[in-house]
């Protein structure tokens, strides 16, 4: 939410700063400029022709849009606008309201005040509003809504004030200094839970412990922090190192897990809402949410190796900031678009990145692998085909733009192929398709090989 006074003095109390009154003239309407040129010619008439009637007739049509400049540009009015915005994340093709409030704070009342927030073309009209009369101290709250099915980040003002005269000769626009963003995040779809293979246990009854406390010889002890229990206090380690040590907790393993989104622009055909990236970037998004709903560490890693969120190994914390995680991922979804890479040899590098955090799960050291794809040669399906290595399980969806716009001689069939033989539980998108469904599928779906992890 914004506020403050409209900048160039229409809310300062002083009329327009330095160079105002020119500003006030370029604020003629047509009408006003009609009725200055009418006078400007009557006059000029009456004096070439000596008719002192219509002298007074042009010099009565000249001076009123003067007058009227003048007037609105000593007007004292102080106004103070502020905007507010709810909320400030939705999803493509929601609505979101925007509320605008108007105080007079000054000690006489305004006159006619039009108002008009600027928003960008994709989220809808432009909204106006006629306030009438506002008393001293007075306030007027209007509202509108806007919607974009449409994904981005949106600047909604700065607001604007137009100021007229009572016979319209004359218009002033005087803008507030402040705006809001409104984030458009794709859309989700609720996911059904699905038993994963090889994936760490994460918090509850069975989970793997990142310590092993079988025995004096196996402790790891840490200093002594106020408010430890001192029956975990470790005398032994005490004895070796001077100081009070105790024997650190058992902490559970945490299951991790990767979303690969292919960003290239090699790889997609065509563009809009019902393209195969929006539905890939839509996909991924619905992943994310679902995946850090049920405790698991994220994190959302491209062709260009670059994964959010940054920190920790690359991996969200997960938990009880599994809310901010999932702010940060959708508003990085919100904007991401393609990018100029050909291969996928940087996200291979970064998938053995990701370090010790929570231990992944199975063979590989990034624990589940849920993969996005667009159209895949020879060479990148090698690629996508190492990737699983590094992983425990790894699940891709492959949206293959032969497929998307009705090609025949697709050689989709061929690259899932080459992922099952290493293990990938890949399955080919076609258009329109529910990820929902494809979800399930890809839970009941075999194995392509043998591996240590897999969807069950």
């Amino acid at each position: 939410m914004g506020a403050g006074a409209p900048r160039g003095g229409a809310g300062g109390g002083r009329g327009p700063g330095p160079g105002g009154l020119r500003a006030s003239l370029a604020g003629l309407t047509t009408r006003g400029r009609s009725f200055l040129a009418a006078g400007t010619a009557a006059a000029l008439c009456a004096y070439v022709l000596g008719q002192g009637e219509l002298l007074r007739v042009g010099l009565l049509l000249a001076a009123l849009p003067l007058v009227c400049v003048l007037a609105l540009h000593r007007t004292r009015h102080r106004v103070a606008g502020s905007r507010r915005l709810t909320p400030v994340r939705v999803p493509a093709g929601a609505e979101a309201r925007v509320q605008l409030r108007m105080d007079n704070t000054s000690r006489m009342p305004t006159g006619l005040l039009m108002l008009q927030d600027r928003v960008p073309y994709v989220l809808g009209p432009r909204p106006r509003f006629v306030l009438d009369r506002v008393e001293p101290g007075g306030r007027r709250e209007v509202s509108y809504r806007v919607r974009s099915d449409l994904r981005g980040r949106y600047p909604l003002g700065p607001l604007q004030l137009r100021l007229t005269d009572p016979f319209g000769l004359v218009e002033l626009t005087r803008s507030f200094g402040t705006y809001d963003l409104l984030t458009v995040v794709p859309r989700t779809e609720e996911l059904a839970p699905v038993r994963l293979t090889g994936e760490t246990s994460g918090y509850g009854d069975g989970s793997h412990r990142a310590l092993a406390l079988a025995g004096d010889d196996d402790v790891i002890p840490r200093g002594y922090r106020r408010g430890d229990d001192l029956r975990r206090v470790h005398w032994r380690s005490t004895a070796r190192y001077g100081e009070l040590m105790v024997r650190r907790e058992e902490q559970p393993q945490r299951s991790r897990a990767t979303v690969l989104l292919d960003t290239r622009a090699v790889a997609f055909e065509g563009a809009g809402p019902d393209s195969a990236f929006e539905w890939a970037v839509s996909a991924a998004a619905s992943t994310l949410v679902h995946l850090l709903e049920r405790g698991f560490a994220v994190r959302l890693l491209n062709d260009t190796g670059t994964s959010v969120p940054g920190e920790g190994g690359g991996f969200s914390s997960g938990g009880s900031e599994s809310a901010e995680a999932t702010g940060l991922v959708m508003d990085t979804l919100a904007v991401v678009g393609h990018s100029d890479g050909a291969g996928l040899s940087r996200a291979y590098d970064a998938l053995g990145s990701g370090g010790a955090y929570g231990g992944g799960a199975g063979a590989g050291g990034d624990g589940l692998l849920v993969a996005f794809f667009g159209d895949l040669d020879d060479a990148q399906t090698e690629m996508a085909a190492k990737m699983r290595g590094r992983s425990g399980a790894a699940v891709a969806f492959v949206l293959d733009p032969d497929l998307w716009a009705g090609r025949p001689g697709s050689q989709a069939e061929e690259r899932l192929h080459r992922l099952r033989e290493t293990g990938w539980t890949a399955l080919a998108v076609p258009p329109g398709a529910a990820f929902g469904d494809l979800w399930r599928q890809a839970g009941s779906a075999p194995l392509g090989a043998e591996t240590s992890g897999g969807w069950s």
